[in-house]
């Protein structure tokens, strides 16, 4: 657990949707408060406020989604979403 709870921290990114998919030992409070940070991390990243951040957005407020952009974009769009992010939280959480 203290693993999936690292790796969210350092992909900066987690949605409501990926809380209820955490087991149900983790602490709900503490899951609701790093989806919160998370969320906002991005929402502050995403200086257009379109909902997408562009590699160049990632790099100056998400350095860890900066990290894994390529993996992350599999459309190759050239930006991500929240959801493309939390996508690939859960196939990295799921491979451990």
């Amino acid at each position: 657990m203290k693993k999936l709870l690292a790796a969210l921290v350092l992909c900066c990114a987690s949605t409501v949707t990926f809380a209820q998919a955490a087991p149900q030992a983790a602490n709900p409070q503490r899951v609701e408060r790093m989806v919160q940070q998370l969320q906002s991390r991005f929402a502050n990243a995403n200086t257009t406020h379109d909902g997408k951040l562009t590699r160049e957005q990632a790099a100056a407020g998400m350095p860890m989604v900066a990290s894994h952009f390529d993996e992350i974009d599999t459309q190759k769009t050239g930006y991500v979403t929240l959801a493309q992010i939390e996508n690939y939280m859960r196939e990295r959480a799921a491979a451990r």
